[in-house]
């Protein structure tokens, strides 16, 4: 007799105006998206196999009326609701419904609101910005927005900073971290720096978030301690008026940012205060073209690359920043270690391959709560052993994607474990996982 198969999951990404699959792919294969960047936007798409079906949303052609509508009812709710609107056939066919930032989420719940008959699929709701934004928005938006993400059913955040901050905001619902990562397929192999007398010392910057701190930077390198030369070029859309040692750009194609990156010594991402990992990126890009990092301790950086692999100065501190240059211009064997260590951690777990993985994990274990046998099981079973409470020890090193596909997959079970408590060396052999209600992390040597 033949085996019967489960169907495959069927995963639905809406994502902003702009990310739809066939624009994005676009241009993607023109070099006009400036980063090392997926063919679809942000990697979703290498969860696809066998088992998992990958749609993206897509962008619908617009006329000036059309794209004032769109933009008119953004600036009312604060999110674009007309796109997902425009993608409901998708998202509501779906077994799961992924979204990017709280912009798409906020406007995938106002769906399902809106068609109360309507299956919904269960949503993993990502915040970026929110928890950053959250004591600015005005009384009623909070109201609104909190009102629409207590119906989701998963949060999930880039920074576990962030994550602690929404805790605050909405008690009790289910949360998880999970580690951004980008493409890794390629390394390029990146000289340590070999400096003569006199030679300047070449600081790269990018970033176009608001938290991107230019005027400490700026301030380290005007001058540099020790009397060191120094140039630095900004690659930033921001506008400002540069000193002589600086040089603003704004690549607009890979070949101009790839060619910043092989020209430079160092890359400094400096910051100012936030909760979402700001600046990973290009920590994740620099790494790929095996240049060293500065960046400024903040945002839960720390949780992706340890002091190991990034040297990171205090918020707001230029002389700390211009220390950091001088020494990582003088050491090259520690500016080769670093890159080295920093590039171990994004080929195990920091990929957007693991990060779409993780997406897959977490999504199984919402459609297996959501399923009919799950609930007869559960509501069915024995009194005694319904009423039974497990605890479940994982000692490990060294595998936190294997660590978080097996405590999903404990969470999966009819009758999950009261309490999961793992022992680990350090925070990265846990990495993508956060002390909550039922799961204990004990970091012991």
């Amino acid at each position: 007799m033949p085996t019967q198969t489960a169907p495959p999951l069927r995963a639905f990404v809406q994502l902003s105006y702009g990310y739809g699959a066939m624009s994005w792919h676009a241009r993607w294969q023109k070099g006009e998206i400036p980063g090392v960047n997926e063919p679809y936007a942000y990697g979703y798409y290498r969860a696809a196999g066998p088992d998992v079906i990958v749609e993206q949303s897509e962008d619908r052609a617009e006329n000036p009326f059309s794209r004032l509508v769109r933009y008119g009812v953004r600036f009312v709710l604060g999110f674009d609701f007309v796109q997902a609107w425009r993608n409901r056939a998708g998202i509501l066919s779906a077994d799961v419904v992924w979204t990017h930032t709280e912009a798409q989420a906020l406007a995938v719940l106002l769906l399902y609101r809106l068609t109360p008959r309507r299956t919904h699929p269960p949503l993993i709701a990502q915040s970026v910005w929110l928890m950053d934004r959250w004591p600015h928005e005005p009384a009623w938006r909070r109201l609104f927005m909190r009102s629409l993400l207590s119906r989701a059913d998963m949060l999930t955040f880039l920074s576990p900073e962030n994550l602690a901050q929404a805790r605050t905001v909405f008690p009790g619902q289910r949360m998880e971290w999970i580690p951004f990562g980008i493409r890794a397929d390629d390394m390029t192999d990146h000289p340590p720096p070999v400096r003569t007398s006199g030679d300047p010392v070449r600081v790269l910057s990018l970033g176009n978030d608001r938290h991107r701190d230019w005027s400490t930077l700026m301030a380290a390198t005007s001058p540099l301690p020790d009397g060191v030369a120094c140039h630095v070029t900004i690659a930033t859309a921001n506008r400002f008026v540069p000193p002589p040692h600086v040089t603003r750009v704004t690549p607009t194609h890979n070949d101009m940012l790839f060619r910043l990156y092989d020209e430079a010594d160092l890359v400094v991402v400096p910051l100012t205060h936030n909760l979402h990992a700001s600046g990973i990126t290009v920590i994740e890009e620099a790494t790929l073209r095996g240049v060293p990092v500065i960046a400024t301790d903040t945002g839960g950086l720390r949780h992706y690359f340890g002091e190991d692999c990034v040297f990171y100065v205090p918020v707001g501190d230029a002389q700390a920043m211009g220390h950091a240059i001088v020494t990582l211009a003088c050491d090259p064997d520690r500016c080769t270690a670093m890159v080295s260590n920093a590039r171990e951690r994004m080929r195990t777990d920091l990929n957007s391959r693991s990060y779409a993985l993780r997406h897959v994990a977490l999504s199984r274990e919402l459609v297996s709560q959501r399923s009919p046998a799950a609930r007869e099981a559960a509501d069915n079973g024995p009194a005694a052993a319904r009423d039974m409470k497990i605890t479940v020890g994982i000692a490990t090193c060294g595998r936190p994607g294997i660590l978080r596909e097996t405590i999903a997959e404990l969470r999966r079970q009819t009758h999950p474990p009261h309490r999961i408590i793992v022992c680990a060396p350090t925070l990265q052999d846990m990495a993508g996982l956060d002390a909550a209600d039922g799961l204990v992390l004990l970091q012991i040597p």
